[in-house]
This record gives C-alpha cells, structure tokens and sequence, in this order.
C-alpha cells in the first residue's frame, strides 16, 4: 500500500477487524506495530500471549488526533501539552494520568494509514511493535511478519518505516519529566521543549496591545540573554491575518523594533493550554479565555495587575479609533507591566 495514498476500501476492512476484536498489522512512522481494540480483554489477552509479554505490562495507546488525548488522559499538565505541540503527531509517548487514576501511554503516530485504522475503527486502539518481546522492532514488513505470519488476521505492507526507530516515552506526570525510553526524538530536544516557559498576550485582534506587549518583552528578554521563554500573541477575535496597526508601528519603531511582518492570528485551546502564564488585556478576555480552557484558571491574569499604574479599572482598554494621546497612555502602560513581567518570568 502506498503509505501516502492508501486505499480506503483496505483501510475499513483492517478498521473493521480491530474493531470486532481482531489484529492487525500496520505501519506507522516508527516502527511496524499489532492494532488491537483496547476495549477487548480477550483481544489484549491474545496480544499479549503473542507477543510474550507479561499481562501486567500495559500497552500504550495510539490516537487519529491531538483532541483525543482529552478523551484519555486528565490533569494533563502544561509541559505534556508543550511536547504535544511541538512533537504531535510523532514519535513521542506521553505517559499521563488516566481517567480511572492510574496512567497510560499515548501517542499520536504521524502516519496517515495508521492514523485512518484507528479513526475508522471507532475504538480506542492499542499498537504495541510488531515482534517477539525482547526482539528489535521491526522497521520494515518483512521483518514484522517473520514470527506473526498466521498469527494475526490482518496486515498492511507500506514499505519500510520513514525513522526506523520506536518512539521516545516521557513520563509526564512527575516534574521535571522523567525521560523512560530515548528513541526517536533526543534528550536535550524533549527537555528543551518541556522547560522552556511560554508566555501569551492576549487582547481582541492581536493588531496593537498584545503586539506591543509581546515585542515588548521579547526584546527584554533578548536584552537580558534569556533564551528559555516563548512569548506569543493572539486575539480572541481575529477574523483574518491583519498586520499591526499604524499606531502600533510607530510606537514600537521608536523602541528600535520592526513589526511590518506581524500577521493576527486567534487564541485556540491549544496555545492556551501550552503557556505558563497567559496575559489578558481585559476582564472579558480572560472570561473568554476560561471559557474555553477552565483548567488555565491559576495561569490567567490581567497585564495591568502587573503595573504599578493604578486607577478604578484593571482593564487596559482598547486603543482602536482613539487618537494619538490614547495610543501613548496605552503603550506606556503596557511597557511598565512589561519591564516588571520581565523581571519576575
């Protein structure tokens, strides 16, 4: 099969089996791996017993999308998402707390035909490598069927695997994050991505105040060397990619920055639930944005709390269709929260 461009009729007859409680072989872009319906005790007793593994070693889950770790796993934490957004789908397992209390492996393969198989067979979907235990993953379909052939009901022959190479697993419900399995994706790469802070401004358009406070403080981190944090900005209401506003660009030009290639884009669930800490620029941004991510609740805050500017409202208001003046007191206020946010992160 064409690992690009599979065959669908193929793919709902494998879907179909794993589903009704049968194995079958697929690709993914690590290694060659059994899917079996997790739903199914005597499924995964009959995994098991193939494969010659202990009954009490759990088999990780595998997901058709990012969504589908909620379904799973609970009290998810920031840096689980962190190496979601930046490894998913790919060769990472996540271990994360489960729904019952317990934990669980999980992954998002970055193989469509994979991918297809589990989405189409409507259960959850267990894919642990297609071998003996103890012998080396296989990364090719003749060595994944070498000991299966006749042992399985079903297999998908893509050719050899894209990394040849399983899966790195990370426990994400410790901190800092214990590294269980180096696979794939190295060490220093999976630590860095997981200690990095993320910091996100959030305003309405993401054309002025989260612009300025985002370059704001990605200057004064840069000034301080400080190469350990992600700034972001977005809107709550973006509804194309705008550039900053004129204002915008005179006033951060006067700090020696350049934003002529700032493009809006909207807040989403992932962005929010991946940043340490998530700035708003007004109260009904924040409501918004725990409207959508209750969880985030002790990670929002408003920007101006951070200013020693204090007046009847919490809200730096939006200088959108307000004069030159208006502009001004709005980015000096941004700037003193800045210069104490900067010192804090």
């Amino acid at each position: 099969m064409d690992p690009a461009h599979p065959e669908s009729e193929y793919l709902l007859e494998a879907a179909d089996i794993v589903m009704t409680g049968g194995l079958v072989i697929i690709p993914t872009e690590t290694v060659y791996g059994i899917a079996a319906n997790a739903n199914n005790k005597k499924t995964l007793e009959r995994l098991s017993n193939l494969k010659k593994r202990p009954k009490d070693n759990p088999f990780s889950l595998h997901i058709d999308s990012k969504e589908a770790v909620e379904k799973f796993a609970q009290d998810i934490p920031v840096a689980a998402y962190k190496l979601m957004d930046k490894f998913w789908p790919g060769p990472l397992t996540l271990v994360l707390r489960s729904k019952n209390g317990g934990t669980l492996g999980i992954r998002l393969p970055d193989s469509l035909i994979a991918q297809k198989v589990i989405a189409d067979s409507g259960v959850a979907v267990v894919c642990p490598s297609a071998n003996i235990s103890g012998s080396p993953a296989p990364v090719n379909f003749q060595e994944a069927i070498k000991d299966l052939d006749g042992l399985v009901d079903f297999a998908i022959d893509a050719g050899p695997t894209t990394l040849k190479k399983e899966s790195s697993v990370v426990d994400a419900t410790v901190w800092p994050i214990r590294i269980l399995r180096e696979g794939a994706i190295g060490k220093d790469d999976i630590e860095n991505v997981a200690n990095k802070k993320t910091v996100l401004f959030v305003c309405t358009g993401n054309s002025c105040r989260s612009v300025m406070a985002k370059e704001l403080l990605e200057k004064s981190l840069k000034n301080k060397k400080r190469f350990d944090v992600e700034v972001l900005s977005a809107g709550i209401m973006m509804g194309g990619s705008f550039g900053a506003t004129d204002e915008t660009r005179q006033l951060l030009k006067s700090e020696g920055i350049d934003v002529l290639r700032h493009r809006s884009v909207g807040v989403n669930k992932d962005v929010i639930r991946k940043s340490d800490i998530i700035l708003a620029m007004e109260h009904f941004h924040e409501q918004r944005l725990l409207q959508m991510v209750p969880e985030a609740k002790n990670r929002v805050f408003l920007l101006k709390e951070f200013a020693k500017i204090k007046d009847n409202s919490l809200d730096i208001e939006d200088p959108i269709g307000m004069d030159e003046v208006f502009y001004q007191e709005t980015f000096d206020i941004i700037k003193e929260a800045i210069q104490r946010i900067s010192e804090i992160i």
